[in-house]
């Protein structure tokens, strides 16, 4: 009987064992300081009807899975990030973008520097078209990646994401797209178009740029080769939907965290300290409580005052 029962306890051990085992896989090759961060991450609910992962089927990427490909990184001569705008904005969406700057500096701990505008008039008509149904301005994203950034891309620019006020789409059979980057060629676009009217009120400017910060970091941190995140709440999420959109956090995972040390090299204690500098400027309290944790987790001591 006691064999019996050392067998069943034995078994009932090395499935829980597994079952952790499983459970931590993800951070075999991870440096430890990542793990730390752990319990403040969300495990990615499972998708409702209408979100990205209910209609596109990804694998997601693990820290170890990218240091494994040719991801795109900043390197002597190539470090810095390049904002073009694509069009007219008004004053309100000058502000969101003048801050957008700002946070990407922080967020990449690389330096981050404004083109000249350019026009969107002269687009030719396979690039643009208006939306069948809703009847608004559309700019088609292929024709902005593959034509319109490549020839501009400055020598030490490490990656390059475009800016517009004009919906996006990528192609027919598509409604719109928030945003659109490449893995590899350094180049991106994203609109502000859903994001809201800055100038309508005070809350509205705040969600305006809090929609702006994510989806600006997002499309970003693909250009540094990053595949969307399917294990956590993450700003590397797929979205689908602007309620989905709303809901991804702009804070990064472990492991995305760990693929933008690596991409970057950024100093992390300098750049929490600046985050939560910055969202308390802004009155982000979500957001600057997430990073006074993470500080908190990683330091082992509170942020000074």
């Amino acid at each position: 009987m006691q064999s019996i029962f050392f067998r069943a306890l034995g078994v009932l051990l090395t499935a829980v064992l597994l079952e952790f085992a499983l459970s931590v896989s993800i951070y075999a090759q991870s440096p430890a300081q990542y793990a730390k961060l752990l319990p403040l991450h969300e495990t990615l609910p499972a998708p409702r009807g209408g979100d990205w992962l209910a209609e596109h089927r990804e694998p997601g990427q693990t820290l170890a899975e990218y240091r494994k490909t040719r991801y795109v990184k900043a390197v002597s001569g190539r470090k810095t990030i390049y904002i073009q705008v694509l069009g007219e904005m008004t004053e309100k969406q000058e502000e969101i973008i003048s801050i957008t700057k700002d946070y990407l500096e922080i967020y990449f701990g690389l330096p981050v520097k404004m083109l000249p505008p350019i026009a969107v008039t002269n687009f030719p008509k396979n690039a643009r078209r208006t939306h069948p149904a809703w009847g608004n301005h559309q700019l088609l994203t292929s024709y902005i990646l593959e034509k319109v950034l490549p020839p501009k891309l400055p020598k030490d620019a490490c990656a390059m994401i475009a800016f517009t006020a004009d919906d996006l789409y990528p192609g027919e059979g598509w409604n719109f797209v928030f945003g659109h980057a490449t893995y590899q060629a350094r180049v991106g676009v994203w609109s502000i178009y859903r994001n809201g009217d800055p100038a309508e009120s005070q809350a509205a400017y705040a969600l305006c740029l809090k929609r702006t910060l994510r989806l600006a970091t997002h499309e970003t941190l693909h250009m540094f080769s990053m595949l969307h995140c399917t294990q956590y709440r993450c700003n590397l999420n797929g979205v689908n939907h602007l309620q989905e959109a709303d809901d991804a956090p702009l804070w990064v995972c472990p492991e995305c965290l760990g693929k933008l040390k690596l991409a970057t090299n950024a100093d992390l204690k300098k750049r929490f300290d600046a985050l939560i500098a910055f969202h308390e400027k802004h009155e982000f309290a979500e957001e600057a409580r997430f990073y006074q944790e993470s500080y908190r987790l990683l330091y082992g001591v509170p942020i000074a005052p």
